[in-house]
């Protein structure tokens, strides 16, 4: 069976909704939806989001208006689970009969590397989680991993070397986990540079392109030769990230 999914950080669901993201999510046949920086606790979800089609999960932070991911899917999960972490709302896994869709929201490391130790702590630990996890089935694991992995993600290497998300020790943890059996999808397809996720809003800097590709699709490595598309929806807005894609045969 041929499974379709899109993940996006929305940049707080509210606005998006306004800005038409309703559209984008009930536009398409997706079996599965990721939602991150939805900044939405369960009093606060638009009404909207009730009537796409899909059973909805919410994993909001504690602190209000902040982080949390949702995840939106056509079928309900044999369970739900939110990981490791439990203040900032930045797990939400949902396990079927031959796959887990894990949604994530990596910490950004901050202005001046503020949170940078707790980043690496996170990534450290989500890398232990999915390496427990692929040992029961494969893994579908999305979201905004906060980091720009090789020099061909962000449209200003040089200028950005020490910035958050681009960081020596960020790329080389994002290394060592897709050396640990894991594919970045979108790279099966596209080879080259030019292609990004999240554009700054100040500098007119998606007109210009001037931006980074930091949301992924990653299955673990024995699902590899079962995708069968990955792709970045650059061209739809509502959000300063655009929405990320999958198809996997499974």
């Amino acid at each position: 069976m041929l499974y379709r999914f899109m993940s996006w950080n929305v940049n707080g669901l509210r606005a998006a909704v306004k800005n038409g993201a309703v559209s984008v999510l009930k536009g398409n046949d997706y079996f599965g939806i990721a939602l991150q920086e939805t900044k939405a606790d369960n009093t606060n979800i638009p009404e909207e989001m009730y009537h796409l089609g899909y059973y909805l999960y919410n994993n909001p932070a504690k602190k209000k208006g902040y982080s949390g991911t949702m995840s939106l899917v056509k079928e309900k999960p044999l369970g739900v689970s939110y990981g490791f972490e439990s203040e900032e709302g930045r797990i939400l896994n949902l396990e079927f009969d031959k796959f887990y869709f894990i949604n994530v929201y990596f910490p950004n490391s901050q202005h001046g590397l503020t949170r940078l130790d707790m980043k690496l702590d996170f990534d450290e630990k989500f890398l232990e989680y999915a390496n427990e996890l692929r040992k029961k089935k494969p893994l579908i694991i999305c979201g905004d991993f906060n980091v720009a992995h090789e020099e061909i993600d962000i449209a200003r290497p040089k200028d950005n070397e020490n910035n958050a998300g681009f960081t020596k020790q960020e790329r080389d943890w994002m290394t060592k986990f897709l050396n640990s059996g894991y594919i970045d999808t979108y790279r099966l397809f596209v080879k080259d540079g030019g292609h990004y996720s999240w554009w700054s809003y100040r500098f007119n800097a998606r007109a210009k392109n001037i931006g980074w590709r930091i949301d992924y699709f990653v299955v673990s490595d024995d699902v590899k030769d079962r995708v069968k598309g990955a792709d970045i929806l650059e061209n739809v807005t509502g959000s300063d990230h655009a929405p990320v894609t999958l198809e996997i045969d499974m």
